[in-house]
């Protein structure tokens, strides 16, 4: 797979640096930084377009922020580009107008733009689907008894994140797991924005961050921390319309946090839940607390 990489400033570099690092140096072949003081708006896009680009399969583009984003779409076109990953790590970084107007010039090319870039899974797509074998939303591995005695990356973090939290997390004993990652997640540190993202409800580090504890509660089987539905409490979405699902930050990413059981009950998935709380502030019945107790939940790898 050949790959074409656009970046900018110090979140471009630090994931350009790891990818290169764990395993894409070979299939990197074009590399190409933009000045992070460009305008916000540009009317002349041709004139930033590099020269002597190279054929490439997939584009993925880190950093960018505004109307450079549609140098993309040019640059697809003259390298005869597959798919094109453009991950989103602030809020004003590229408008849902903005990427309308990417997609719209793109033809028979698949784009997606995950937020954040932790958050990008497979999509059914031959190019972006290989490059998640190594890179997107963390999954490790996790030998323990009372103390963890090893974590292997599955998939990580593109920032790199992943593997300073799983090199931290041996002998760390399990039932403070889940807190020490959030904690050595904060001290990589993670570069997305701490700005609150309109769409969401929540700031988008926060989201990178509950990407990293979710990977540790599914591969030790089991979450300390989590938002719980009182079922007797819940009114099944009469007088409320499910207000947890509409508020729930991780909902809005595409997870299936809050869904609805058979009788029509709100209920929260213990491994994607961020403890964020909003849900607790919206419910109208009182019906959602958070618990520290053990809340057993599928592991993802044995």
């Amino acid at each position: 797979m050949r790959i074409i990489i656009l970046t900018s400033g110090k979140y471009g570099s630090r994931i350009v640096n790891n990818m290169a690092k764990r395993g894409l140096a070979p299939n990197i072949v074009g590399l190409y930084e933009f000045p992070d003081n460009l305008p916000e708006f540009l009317d002349e896009f041709e004139d930033y377009v590099p020269d002597n680009l190279p054929e490439c399969d997939l584009i993925v583009s880190v950093g960018l922020f505004g109307d450079i984003n549609m140098v993309i779409p040019i640059i697809a076109s003259k390298t005869n580009c597959k798919s094109i990953i453009i991950p989103i790590h602030h809020p004003q970084q590229i408008p849902i107008g903005l990427q309308e107007e990417i997609k719209a010039e793109l033809e028979n090319i698949q784009v997606i733009f995950p937020k954040p870039f932790c958050s990008l899974k497979p999509v059914g797509d031959k190019y972006i689907d290989k490059f998640t074998i190594l890179f997107g939303q963390p999954k490790v591995r996790i030998e323990f008894e009372e103390i963890i005695k090893k974590v292997e990356v599955i998939r990580g973090a593109p920032c790199g994140s992943t593997w300073f939290i799983a090199e931290n997390l041996e002998g760390v004993p399990v039932e403070e797991a889940e807190f020490v990652t959030g904690d050595k997640f904060h001290n990589y540190p993670c570069l997305a924005s701490m700005n609150t993202d309109q769409l969401i409800g929540d700031t988008i580090m926060h989201l990178a961050g509950y990407k990293s504890k979710e990977a540790v509660k599914r591969g030790l089987g089991f979450a300390v921390k989590t938002a719980l539905i009182d079922s007797d409490a819940c009114q099944g979405g009469i007088s409320c319309d499910y207000l947890c699902i509409e508020v729930c930050p991780t909902v809005k990413i595409g997870d299936d946090t809050i869904n609805i059981d058979d009788n029509r009950k709100a209920k929260i998935d213990p491994a994607t839940c961020g403890c964020c709380e909003l849900c607790l502030k919206e419910c109208p019945f009182a019906a959602i607390e958070m618990t520290n107790d053990i809340t057993p939940l599928k592991k993802s790898w044995g």
